[in-house]
């Protein structure tokens, strides 16, 4: 998994990454790789987030930069790369969802890594152990959480999208991305509560 300061890393000028979709909608496999080193952590990051299950996130995160590789030269750059894959990451996503609950698989099986494990960092063990315990706790009830309430909350407070960008993920108005993501906040602030008390 990608820490935050390494994602900062990787982020590219919007034109860069706008040359590059055009150079694969061209047939360029260099281009390609490049794409999917430079993407593959946050787009398996946030599939996993929303699955749940690594094995199902691997393959969604699969399918969005086969998409990316059949699909590139739709991309218009009226958005940003990055949120163009969230875009494709999400629909595939919750359209595995979907399969997975019509064969009656349970996808909210323990959602695996909101963050990177605590690091020791010159802690004492019983405070690693506390935030590891907490970080169950949020991951537990980030899972209770109804997919349009999960899916914007993991976008801004875990990948760091802004507003702007979850509406061009979603398709939905600014208006109700603002109004979701307080709403799922709110949610999850409760069941936090209850699991913790």
């Amino acid at each position: 998994m990608v820490r935050a300061a390494t994602i900062a890393a990787v982020v590219s000028p919007p034109d860069e990454d706008d040359a590059l979709v055009r150079r694969v909608a061209q047939g360029d496999t260099e281009a390609f790789r490049v794409l999917v080193e430079r993407y593959q952590d946050r787009i398996y990051g946030f599939t996993l987030r929303l699955l749940g299950d690594a094995a199902e996130a691997e393959d969604v995160a699969q399918d969005v930069f086969v998409t990316l590789y059949r699909h590139a030269e739709g991309f218009r750059g009226d958005a940003q790369v990055s949120t163009w894959l969230y875009r494709i990451a999400k629909n595939h996503a919750l359209n595995r969802i979907k399969y997975l609950d019509r064969r009656g698989r349970n996808t909210k099986t323990a959602l695996h890594l909101l963050r990177d494990e605590p690091e020791d960092g010159g802690r004492r063990p019983d405070q690693l152990h506390e935030e590891r315990e907490t970080l169950r706790h949020v991951q537990a009830a980030l899972e209770t959480l109804d997919e349009d309430f999960r899916l914007v909350v993991i976008l801004r407070d875990l990948e760091g999208l802004s507003y702007e960008e979850i509406a061009e993920v979603t398709g939905l108005p600014r208006g109700t991305v603002k109004s979701r993501i307080h709403r799922g906040r709110t949610a999850l602030a409760q069941r936090l509560e209850r699991l913790m008390s």
